[in-house]
């Protein structure tokens, strides 16, 4: 959380109907898929409503997965300012080492502005066929990988195309892209901890990976807003916001104009077009949405695998509260949603107490894995049940190490070690326990369900995490700048 807190505002003042805002918490949290953990509106330079559901707070950082993308871009922007790299240069000419082995000569015409823009001429997610060829070095394997067109006349989304990006910033600056990052925007921004996660290589991802706050996401959305001024200073390169965030490569596909959705309406560099505005955005609802139209930012964290439902309710519910005139008198409304807002939270897990009757049975029983259904968490997994003086104690042993667990039971327990997570759940009946745990420095929860009757477990992964992972490293990597 940033030491210096950004200006805000009742929302009638900015012309911001408080009804609007309900209306898209209403909606938000009505939706089966829609789990929403944090939620900032910026509106004429002020927050206007801000929000966390619990137990998500303001000053917990969040796996942002592709939002890393436009933080990866923004660094671009101050090597290019700085010369230290141009946009027209071929890729190869960055990696010489590679020289002799990228023979074809789509990849050698591929150039910087190519890979910001996602246009390196692939026609489909570049990310398996890149590893398959290194494992080791992805710019080696992505640059192998034959395009199937012309670099600059095809989009395809693809994360070795902004990993690539990445690794010529920290190549050219021979520093991380936090530390590169962090006297040019992070520091003037007031951007507090952030942490991003690192390859084999030792290269920060740049396509995924960064946990930063939701205020971060805020602060990012209105320096581009704002054309890269902060607070009368200018930080962005001069130009370099609308640069940045006009379409560089079509990706209609053929559809007609009167049907594109928000992911066909044009990418810039590492920033989408949407039918308003524009944004960086993250896989299961991860949100920096920039509105010029109504001088307005969103920004959002959330776990949901309907990305375009979110939007779909910010067009529905939000624009039309963003009025052109200061709405007087709305006091009342604006102090309700105050209200509302400093009081959200996810509903704890359902469940009952241990059964009296089989309190002995349960306690200090060892579950072993049944059909697991989930990723990553591997088969030598063991889930242990005790009672204690307090409650109820759930650890998972995961290669040995113990993540030790109170049971919130119609609430949530939050534990920070060795992995900050919120534990609530309960007894569904006397011979089933059923425990939700989320990962607080991300959007996902696991969902384990312990069975007396046979001694054995099942677990699954609301949302699948994108990158493999031990239950121990679901969290920020700290030790980055």
């Amino acid at each position: 959380m940033s030491s210096r807190a950004l200006p805000a505002s009742a929302p009638a003042a900015q012309a911001v109907a408080a009804s609007g805002v309900h209306a898209f918490l209403d909606a938000l949290e009505a939706a089966p898929g829609i789990e929403p953990h944090s939620l900032m509106i910026l509106r004429h330079d002020h927050v206007v409503a801000s929000g966390w559901w619990a137990p998500y707070s303001p000053q917990r950082v969040h796996l942002l997965y592709s939002l890393s993308k436009s933080f990866t871009a923004t660094a671009a922007a101050f090597a290019v300012a700085e010369g230290l790299i141009r946009l027209d240069d071929p890729v190869i000419s960055y990696f010489p080492e590679f020289e002799a082995d990228i023979t074809d000569p789509r990849s050698r015409a591929m150039l910087v502005r190519h890979v910001a823009s996602m246009a390196a001429g692939h026609e489909d997610e570049a990310l398996d066929g890149a590893r398959a060829l290194d494992p080791e070095e992805l710019v080696r394997g992505f640059l192998l990988l034959p395009p199937d067109h012309e670099p600059g006349t095809v989009f395809a989304y693809s994360q070795p195309t902004t990993y690539t990006l990445g690794a010529i910033i920290q190549r050219v600056t021979g520093q991380s892209l936090t530390e590169y990052l962090r006297p040019r925007l992070l520091d003037p921004l007031g951007i507090g901890e952030v942490a991003w996660t690192r390859d084999r290589a030792g290269r920060e991802l740049g396509f995924s990976g960064l946990h930063a706050a939701t205020d971060a996401i805020a602060r990012l959305g209105q320096l581009y807003l704002r054309d890269g001024v902060w607070e009368g200073e200018r930080v962005l390169p001069e130009g370099w916001a609308a640069e940045a965030t006009r379409v560089h490569i079509a990706n209609a596909d053929g559809t007609p104009e009167g049907e594109l959705s928000d992911w066909q309406q044009g990418y810039g560099l590492q920033f989408w077009r949407s039918r308003h505005g524009y944004r960086g955005d993250g896989a299961y609802g991860q949100f920096c949405l920039v509105l010029p139209e109504y001088d307005a930012v969103v920004a959002m964290t959330s776990q949901s695998e309907d990305m375009p439902g979110i939007l779909n309710l910010v067009w529905e519910h939000l624009l039309p509260a963003f009025g052109p005139e200061p709405l007087p008198g709305r006091q009342e409304e604006d102090a309700a949603l105050a209200e509302r807002l400093a009081r959200l939270a996810l509903p704890p897990a359902p469940g009952k107490p241990a059964p009296p009757e089989r309190e002995q049975s349960w306690s200090g029983v060892e579950f072993v894995p049944d059909e697991v259904v989930r990723a990553n968490v591997p088969s030598e997994t063991r889930v242990l049940v005790s009672a204690t003086g307090s409650g109820w104690r759930v650890t998972l042993v995961e290669d040995g190490h113990r993540l030790e667990l109170p049971l919130g039971q119609g609430d949530w327990a939050v534990v920070e070690e060795p992995v900050p997570v919120a534990v609530s759940g309960g007894w569904a009946d006397a011979e089933t326990l059923v425990v939700e745990v989320a990962f607080l420095e991300t959007p996902h929860h696991l969902v384990v369900s312990c069975s007396l009757t046979d001694r054995t477990f099942t677990a699954r992964w609301r949302t699948q995490p994108l990158q493999p992972a031990r239950l121990r490293s679901m969290r920020a990597p700290r030790g980055s700048v």
